[in-house]
């Protein structure tokens, strides 16, 4: 046990918000209820606990909840919050894994495929992370009456990738644009980065360019996608992080699913890569265009003014 709180920790200290020390499950559980019993919500005491607190730590609070009132926190918060509050601290709610499982199920089934979705979720994860998905897909963990992810995922990525490429024609793609897909997906980000340099010292160019030359739509989007995922996986999220809040309104979807996502994993170096390439926090980027507790909340995922 003490093994695994160590490498828990130490796989946690690029991200923003960490398990917390003091952690009592039934105190914090008594917390919420309080905060939810009675004429009025107390929005700050809900967003405060909850931020601060490892995805693991929500929860024991969760079964904590159930077995001290016999009623089920996720439901509770939901009736209790609205809004983008209630999105975001429900998305703080789940399993990080089923988390990711729930949003590819949603950007699928919805009414026409969320294509961003898919591409930054299979783009961004490593593969053992994407079995895990896979395995919590099937349970039917996520509302999905047991539907398989890899059933859906091949008749949606068909559609992304190999109809658009084999529409474009033969003549111009054919066997050789199958074995540049075939190199993205099937190598390591440390060995396609050493291909990039060698195809910038062969090609006289960036792979991105000769990308956007080639590809259009949903595949010059996935497999761009892949190459700054291998380049940078934190200086890709910082440019959708960017995207998110600074294109004519505020897509909170994209934002949430990116704050909650990152927020253990490496949102430090997420802000890092931010500051970097805007010349300004994410922080104040957060303040500007959001508002009220849902903005609190963000602030707090965030973890702090660069």
């Amino acid at each position: 046990m003490i093994l695994i709180l160590v490498l828990y920790f130490l796989q946690a200290t690029r991200g923003s918000v960490k398990p917390f020390v003091n952690f009592n499950a039934k105190h914090d559980a008594e917390v919420l209820r309080k905060a939810m019993k009675g004429i009025g919500t107390d929005e700050d005491a809900i967003l405060m606990l909850l931020a601060a607190r490892s995805n693991v730590q929500r929860q024991e609070i969760k079964a904590a909840y159930k077995k001290a009132f016999g009623k089920d926190l996720v439901k509770d918060l939901r009736s209790e919050l609205g809004g983008k509050l209630e999105d975001l601290i429900v998305a703080l709610m789940f399993p990080s894994t089923i988390y990711d499982a729930h949003e590819l199920h949603k950007a699928i089934k919805g009414v026409g495929t969320e294509d961003q979705v898919l591409i930054e979720i299979l783009a961004s994860r490593t593969c053992d992370e994407m079995k895990d998905i896979a395995k919590a897909y099937k349970k039917g963990n996520i509302h999905c009456s047991g539907t398989v992810l890899v059933a859906n995922l091949r008749s949606v990525c068909s559609l992304i990738v190999f109809q658009e490429l084999f529409a474009a024609g033969e003549e111009k793609f054919g066997t050789d644009e199958d074995k540049f897909i075939n190199i993205l997906g099937n190598r390591s980000a440390e060995h396609l980065r050493r291909v990039f340099d060698a195809y910038k010292k062969i090609a006289g160019c960036d792979i991105e360019e000769s990308i956007k030359d080639e590809c259009t739509g949903n595949l010059e989007a996935l497999l761009l996608a892949v190459v700054k995922c291998a380049k940078s996986v934190p200086g890709y999220f910082a440019e959708s992080v960017r995207e998110s809040m600074r294109r004519a309104g505020t897509d909170d979807e994209t934002l949430i699913r990116i704050m909650v996502s990152r927020s253990e994993r490496d949102m430090l170096d997420v802000r890092a890569m931010y500051k970097k390439k805007y010349g300004e926090s994410l922080y104040s980027t957060i303040q500007e265009d959001t508002e009220g507790d849902y903005q609190k909340a963000l602030l707090y995922l965030c973890g702090g003014n660069d």
